[in-house]
């Protein structure tokens, strides 16, 4: 059974942990906690019965697979601390946006097996989206890293030249689709609709219209062209969207975003 060890045991742990032991990856006891707050993993030790490192050097000798749940500003001070620790036959995912492979491989070493992935916050209620980079990796551990991330949502593997554009998109794009439910449900309440029934409405249109265009496979412009009568109120709203530049402003933010994930990574090396 595996052993899996999270250095950082902030929410994308937790969510990693739930469906870890959800699916049967391994067992709650098998998962290991690091972290500077006390208070949270005494509280995760109780609620989920995993257990708790002395520090980020005992995780590492306890466990095979090791996640760097950090924040990238802190990503190089633990890389520092942990790398006389490091052996061979451990396995470092790391879950830091922008960090790069080469920079990870700079202090935990060349010959260390290392992944980098991008999971997203749906993850915590199982339903993440999450990239798996597989450059230089042999397949057992990308099947490992797939056994783990696949417990919180789907999962895709990629180059590692395209995990930035990723983190633009799927790892930025939940507060995309929240400011879109939020704006849809002011123009509820803007029209009279009392705000939890707009925010219902909301909720489940913007839920049931991924899951239309997941179950049919259709291109979004085939839903909505579906909705669109001519002359009708869609095609109203829509000439609305287009002329406020709802479209144009989603593509800049994934580009931002991106070239936010990639500066991230050149100021981790620096």
């Amino acid at each position: 059974m595996l052993r899996i060890g999270f250095i950082g045991a902030g929410n994308m742990a937790e969510a990693l942990m739930k469906g870890i032991v959800k699916a049967k990856v391994t067992s709650a006891q098998q998962i290991i906690l690091s972290d500077i707050n006390q208070n949270r993993l005494q509280n995760l030790e109780k609620r989920y019965g995993a257990r708790i490192a002395k520090d980020n050097s005992d995780l590492i000798d306890q466990c095979d697979t090791v996640v760097l749940a950090v924040k990238p500003q802190i990503m190089k001070n633990i890389l520092q601390e942990i790398s006389p620790a490091v052996k061979r036959d451990k396995l470092f995912i790391s879950i830091a946006a922008g960090i790069q492979l080469a920079f990870l491989k700079t202090y935990l070493g060349e010959e260390t097996r290392v992944i980098r992935v991008m999971p997203n916050t749906p993850a915590l209620v199982l339903q993440g989206m999450t990239a798996i980079c597989s450059d230089g990796v042999v397949e057992d551990d990308i099947k490992r890293a797939e056994q783990i991330f696949s417990a919180v949502g789907q999962i895709v593997v990629i180059k590692e030249s395209l995990i930035d554009a990723v983190t633009g998109l799927s790892g930025s794009g939940p507060a995309y689709i929240a400011i879109a439910i939020e704006a849809l449900t002011d123009g509820g309440v803007l029209m009279g609709l009392p705000r939890q029934i707009a925010q219902g409405l909301a909720i489940q249109t913007v839920l049931g219209t991924a899951q239309l265009l997941k179950s049919s496979q259709d291109q979004p412009i085939h839903i909505k062209n579906m909705v669109s009568s001519p002359g009708g109120t869609t095609i109203h709203g829509i000439h609305a969207l287009e002329k406020g530049g709802l479209r144009a402003s989603l593509i800049e933010a994934v580009r931002a975003a991106t070239v936010r994930s990639q500066e991230l990574g050149k100021g981790s090396i620096n």
